[in-house]
């Protein structure tokens, strides 16, 4: 399956619900003292990261030097194969590494059939077992098959461990600068092959992070974490391209974010 304006796929958050927010934080800084956060931080500050970056949230970062334990769940050799290919783009140039093996208590846990969509757990909060048991996946390819294109591999699976390591959705960054014609928003991903609920299309596609969870706020129109967007879906009608593999913004911060 290829993306076209037609037809795209997008995926959705797995946000934990607001009762276990001060578990997920208590873990957070658990794995990595660095998401202490002082809330008052200037996410522009030169000395916290480049001036081009990704958004990253910051209380969710793993810490660098991690090795992360991957399993899969599910699907064909063919499928796993490629994701974990292009998974390893991030390991090139982030301090983090990508141990794909059989570990009951890897803390990335990849499905291709829990639902038909795709999603990741943002960083650290893959560690709420609340939320996230070790026997369920804390990621999903719901559209990716054996059939499936190189490129929507690289596409997908790049911007799903993006989100494992905690960099959110490039078209929700506060200083974004997409005016969404919201009724088109609402008419278009209530279809097909989203089908979402308005409120599913609300927090997924119109909604704007806080600026005070953020490192880095600058938008980057070739990140990987930003969707094509049709044209007819924007007050400017102007849409947003084709991402499929890291951009040098992405490559920036994410050294940054994860530092050697």
């Amino acid at each position: 399956m290829t993306t076209t304006e037609e037809s795209i796929h997008i995926c959705y958050d797995r946000t934990l619900p607001l009762a276990l927010e001060e578990t997920a934080r208590r873990i957070a800084v658990q794995e990595n003292p660095a998401n202490e956060v002082d809330p008052n931080l200037n996410p522009d500050d030169p000395n916290l990261a480049p001036a081009e970056r990704i958004a990253l949230i910051a209380q969710k970062r793993w810490r660098a030097g991690k090795r992360l334990r991957i399993r899969f769940l599910d699907g064909s050799p063919t499928m796993q194969a490629k994701v974990a290919h292009y998974a390893m783009e991030w390991t090139r140039y982030a301090n983090i590494t990508f141990d794909f093996g059989n570990s009951e208590f890897s803390e990335i846990r990849i499905s291709f059939y829990a639902d038909r969509g795709s999603w990741s757990a943002l960083g650290t909060d893959a560690l709420v077992q609340q939320y996230f048991p070790l026997y369920q996946p804390t990621m999903n390819f719901g559209w990716l098959r054996d059939d499936t294109s190189d490129v929507e591999y690289s596409r997908v699976s790049i911007h799903e461990f993006g989100h494992a390591l905690g960099a959110i959705h490039e078209h929700q960054n506060p200083q974004g600068g997409i005016q969404w014609n919201e009724d088109a928003v609402y008419r278009y991903f209530s279809g097909p092959p989203n089908n979402w609920s308005r409120e599913t299309i609300y927090s997924n596609v119109i909604a704007k992070y806080s600026a005070d969870i953020l490192i880095g706020t600058e938008f980057d129109p070739a990140s990987i974490m930003l969707y094509q967007f049709p044209a007819g879906l924007t007050r400017s009608g102007l849409g947003t391209r084709l991402n499929t593999t890291l951009s040098q913004r992405d490559i920036d911060f994410i050294k940054v974010a994860y530092p050697r």
